[in-house]
Formats: C-alpha cells, structure tokens, sequence
C-alpha cells in the first residue's frame, strides 16, 4: 500500500521562532505515523525544520528543490527533486501531497493554500495569522481545517486520510 504524502509548506527565511518549533515538531509526528514528509526541501525555516523533525523520528522525508542545483537543500532531505522552477514548483508540492500542512504563512505559502484548495486537496493551517486562517476558510469552508498545535494538525490529517481511504474503497 501507498505511503501517505503530507506536504507541510510554510515560510523559509520569514519563518517564526515558533512555525520552526512547529514544523520540526510536525515533521516527528508524521515520521512517527511512517507517512512521507514532502516540503519545499530547502534549508532555511519551516521546510528545514520539518525534514530534521522527521529525520529525528526515523522518516522519509522528499524536497522539491525550485533550483537547478541543490546547493539549498537541507541536509535532513532524503530525496532532492530539483526542479529549475522557482515558485511554479509550489504546484508539484501540493499535487504530490495527499494532505497539505500549511505551518507559518507568507506569500509563498499563501500561493501553496490556494493551488491545494484549486487542485480540491485538503489543508490544514496551523497558523497564527487570524487573517489567513478566515480567508481560506472562506474559500473552502469543508476543505480548510484549522489546527491550533502540530498533534491537532496530525489528527486532522488521520481523519482526512482515512476518509480518502473510504472514498477509495467505495469507487
């Protein structure tokens, strides 16, 4: 069977003190369930973070490098896919994802959110920008989950995968 792919997204060089707390805390848990860690793969902020979080739990971890090198990949990065995209690799990111975690906000991962809600993936945002968070609600009110620490957003992710799984079986 197929490994879940959780995509957590969030600010690099932007990145708060608590998002990079976050995201490494995030990048543990999803190592703990032994599902695929899927970031930005550069080593700066949330995606940093993320793949050592991971790479402390015994994780896969997979980074979509937006360079045509990998001189800015994070060392805890199992897997570089090096793109030579720049931001457009933001849509190989959440097409490669089954659940997207949006840890932190900015604008990349703003982009990130709404390329997830356009593609109908689920998101979740452990954020806290109020103003995001009742933005993206907005636009999808039933695909827009709100967490408020790492072990809610892997919850939230338990949920959505096992509904996915469902849906699978049903068709």
């Amino acid at each position: 069977m197929k490994k879940p792919v959780i995509g957590v997204m969030g600010p690099g060089s932007g990145a708060t003190q608590r998002d990079i707390e976050n995201a490494f805390d995030l990048g543990k848990l999803i190592a703990e369930k032994e599902w695929v860690l899927l970031t930005g793969g550069r080593s700066e902020g949330v995606m940093d973070a993320a793949s050592k979080g991971a790479k402390s739990g015994g994780g896969l971890t997979i980074g979509i490098i937006p360079t045509a090198d990998n001189t800015t990949t994070s060392e805890a990065v199992d897997i570089a896919i090096i793109t030579s995209m720049g931001s457009a690799r933001n849509n190989i990111n959440v097409l490669s994802s089954d659940v997207v975690i949006a840890c932190g906000m900015g604008t990349g991962t703003a982009s990130e959110v709404a390329l997830a809600l356009k593609a109908a993936k689920h998101v979740i945002l452990l954020t806290d920008n109020q103003g995001s968070k009742d933005f993206f609600k907005e636009l999808a009110k039933n695909r827009v989950h709100l967490a408020n620490s790492p072990a809610e957003a892997i919850e939230a992710a338990t949920f959505i995968l096992k509904d996915q799984r469902q849906d699978q079986l049903q068709t």
